[in-house]
């Protein structure tokens, strides 16, 4: 009896599993599908959530090639089948073609946009199919003629004494075919600092704001096509810290920070596709240094108490990736414009030298991103800011007036506690500091905020 193993095959993507099959005089037993065995020799984790049987009366039947926009697995219940694949995905790798005959020890991983195809070779054959996506009735997708000459599948029994489908009979030649695109990407928040450093990251993107997909209204989330994703970037925040104290802020930062990061993980969890998030240090209470990703969650105001939810939230997500960052800086409102036009005014601003931190780039954070992804780093959470020697806010605004030509001294520090004593304003950590040692460990090197903040402020828009 063979072990189980997997090999690769022509069309990228498309996996033989072989199955061990245990056999006795009353007949055989084999597990078809046993996800973490199979998993561990590199099967995609697919997620199936139907399972089709297609019982085959007589020999010759033959059906395909169907080229349905979701994952298959494969498999032979009964008899035998000769089975052929042809990939119909855009690409170099168009028209590729793979076949061979299938039996009860034989599995096929069947990737998305490649066509599928079979012809039962005995009586009373049984063939069965995992998919990760439920079946709609409305969906078209790329069908194939199963005598097209240029894929040349050697059919063993004639397809002229087969039998076969009207509807596949009417299936187009190869050079008829309108090739399957892949999945697409999203970015939520597309107009927001991170969400505009999204896009330049990721060009030719789907891009919506809150005016076009609110992911708090139930009916906008139902009406959307998430399963023509297979990305979804969510950069959408409520980061008004101190508004978020009060009543009206309170239930807006919850319904965002929160609500929205559960509703995504949910539809990761039902349409399979990757959710990257972007969370804060404001999630921690600031008195450990640095923050490591599995420190304790303790959070000081409604803000951070939200994001912390949303993190927790976005746990339920199988496939998702969760950036912690810290003190963000990029093309819109922030800390170092203000500091800008403080010192082209001719002001000499108090800056709070007690809180420290680094800066990160909204250019560093989306560049990580695509390492992450690219990488095929573990899912999880990361923490994500520039590098060097954690700094102060007083520190950041003092390089920035020197920049600008003013001088340092113009910049005067005091403590939070004095900055705030008149203010109605949310608690605030004092330690920022991230600890950026696992997503080093994947490989990326994140830039020096100095050298960053220096080339921000020389171009005058985006670093």
């Amino acid at each position: 009896m063979a072990e189980l193993s997997l090999e690769t095959t022509p069309i990228p993507g498309l996996l033989v599993l072989h199955l061990p099959v245990h056999e006795d005089s009353r007949g055989w037993f084999k597990e078809s599908w046993q996800r973490a065995k199979m998993t561990a020799l590199g099967l995609p984790d697919f997620g199936p959530v139907q399972n089709n049987v297609s019982f085959n009366a007589r020999r010759g039947a033959t059906r395909g090639v169907h080229t349905e926009p979701w994952d298959k697995f494969v498999s032979v219940a009964a008899g035998r089948v000769f089975a052929a694949w042809v990939d119909l995905r855009e690409g170099a790798t168009f028209g590729t073609t793979h076949h061979l005959e299938i039996g009860p020890e034989t599995a096929v991983y069947v990737p998305r946009g490649v066509g599928n195809s079979y012809q039962a070779l005995e009586d009373g054959t049984v063939y069965s199919y995992l998919v990760n996506e439920h079946w709609r009735p409305d969906q078209a997708y790329p069908a194939l003629d199963l005598g097209d000459p240029t894929a040349s599948i050697p059919w063993p029994i004639p397809l002229d004494e087969a039998e076969i489908s009207d509807k596949d009979l009417a299936n187009p030649a190869l050079d008829s075919v309108v090739p399957m695109s892949p999945k697409r990407t999203l970015v939520i928040g597309c107009r927001g600092q991170l969400g505009r450093a999204l896009q330049a990251e990721f060009p030719g993107t789907d891009v919506v704001d809150l005016d076009e997909l609110d992911v708090t209204d139930a009916d906008a989330v139902a009406g959307w096509p998430w399963h023509e994703y297979a990305l979804v970037l969510n950069a959408a925040a409520y980061t008004a810290v101190d508004a978020a104290e009060t009543l009206e802020g309170r239930r807006t930062a919850w319904a965002a920070n929160a609500g929205a990061p559960a509703t995504l993980a949910r539809l990761s969890r039902e349409h399979g596709f990757t959710l990257v998030h972007y969370s804060s240090e404001y999630v921690f209470d600031g008195t450990e240094t640095p923050h490591t990703e599995d420190e304790t969650l303790s959070p000081l105001g409604v803000y951070a108490q939200s994001k912390a939810a949303g993190d927790i939230a976005l746990m339920a997500a199988p496939r998702h990736y969760l950036l912690r960052t810290s003190w963000v800086i990029g093309d819109g409102h922030n800390f170092v414009r203000t500091m800008q036009r403080l010192a082209d005014a001719g002001v000499s601003p108090t800056v709070v030298d007690d809180q420290i931190g680094r800066l990160t780039f909204t250019t560093e954070l989306s560049r990580a991103t695509r390492h992450l992804l690219d990488a095929g780093a573990p899912y999880g959470t990361y923490n994500v800011t520039n590098a060097g020697e954690p700094t102060s806010w007083a520190d950041v605004a003092r390089a920035v007036f020197r920049l600008s030509g003013r001088a340092e001294d113009d910049v005067s520090a005091t403590s939070t506690a004095i900055y705030f004593a008149d203010k109605d304003a949310a608690p605030r950590p004092l330690n920022s500091v991230l600890d950026l040692a696992k997503i080093r460990a994947t490989g990326f090197e994140p830039e020096d905020a100095e050298i960053a903040l220096e080339r921000y402020c020389s171009l005058g828009q985006r670093p």
